[in-house]
């Protein structure tokens, strides 16, 4: 005997029972996050009203939703694309910076020519320090490099006594070698005690000048950060070639305090003039 089929008043009441459509987890197609997407349930399960009042809470939902990243998103564009402070230089410090790059220059290429001064006459009295000359000589041509680089993108120009500058240099490390390995190194703890303090001295103007800046709220750029950190790095290798000199008997020179005087002033004198001319 065949099935009996439901009458109709149950096929309507099957229909008002039959279970909603869960929700569910799909994937997106953003390979890059694990992200999933909730799917909301079928509104053919839901009642007249109900489905009245999904709509209306599902539109405003969605309203909301862009409204708020709409301005989120306008927010994040304006963080953007707001530039960093940063304030004009002054005549004064545009001047005292075209004057650190030019007599830095000058000092670097000074002691590349007191080092290739020496060298050949120490380095035949004393094979042992070949080593040594070589390596102050290759950091001291990383300095020139430096500087030659700085000057020519910053169109600062150098200094007018650049030949005075290069005969006595060389002067200045050919009769020192001669005059012994000693007198050498004197001339070299001379050169570099000035040096040092001159470097130190810019370094603290900059970081003046960066406080200043900061307490403006005004941003300190890059660049600056990068120069301050490229005259730390000199400085630093500057004192090194100094404790190499009174390690190889410096003040072990005749006669030590007036040779090492009378250089000092020499670079003084040299630091002063270069800055200005």
């Amino acid at each position: 005997m065949p099935p009996s089929l439901p009458s109709l008043p149950s096929l309507r009441l099957m229909r008002m029972v039959r279970p909603m459509r869960p929700y569910v987890l799909s994937p997106t197609n953003d390979h890059s996050l694990f992200a999933a997407v909730v799917v909301a349930p079928s509104r053919n399960g839901l009642s007249t009203s109900a489905r009245q009042n999904y709509a209306a809470t599902g539109a405003t939902s969605a309203t909301t939703t862009t409204t708020r990243t709409g301005d989120e998103a306008t927010e994040f564009r304006k963080e953007a694309s707001t530039p960093p402070r940063r304030k004009p230089l002054t005549k004064e410090q545009r001047d005292f910076l075209s004057s650190a790059l030019r007599v830095n220059q000058t000092g670097e290429l000074a002691a590349t020519l007191i080092y290739t001064a020496q060298t050949p006459p120490l380095v035949n009295a004393h094979p042992h320090l070949r080593p040594l000359m070589a390596h102050m000589y290759d950091q001291e041509a990383g300095h020139l490099k430096t500087f030659n680089s700085l000057i020519t993108k910053h169109r600062v120009r150098p200094t007018a006594l650049y030949p005075l500058w290069s005969v006595a240099a060389t002067a200045l490390g050919w009769s020192t070698a001669l005059m012994g390995r000693e007198a050498a190194m004197a001339c070299t703890e001379a050169v570099e005690t000035e040096i040092g303090e001159h470097y130190n001295n810019q370094i603290r103007a900059l970081l003046q000048m960066f406080e200043q800046w900061e307490a403006e709220s005004y941003e300190v750029g890059d660049e600056f950060r990068a120069l301050i950190g490229t005259l730390r790095r000199i400085r630093d290798e500057e004192l090194e070639h100094l404790d190499h000199a009174v390690e190889h008997d410096a003040k072990e020179a005749r006669p030590y305090w007036l040779l090492t005087s009378i250089i000092r002033a020499g670079c003084r004198g040299a630091i002063w003039t270069s800055e200005r001319v």
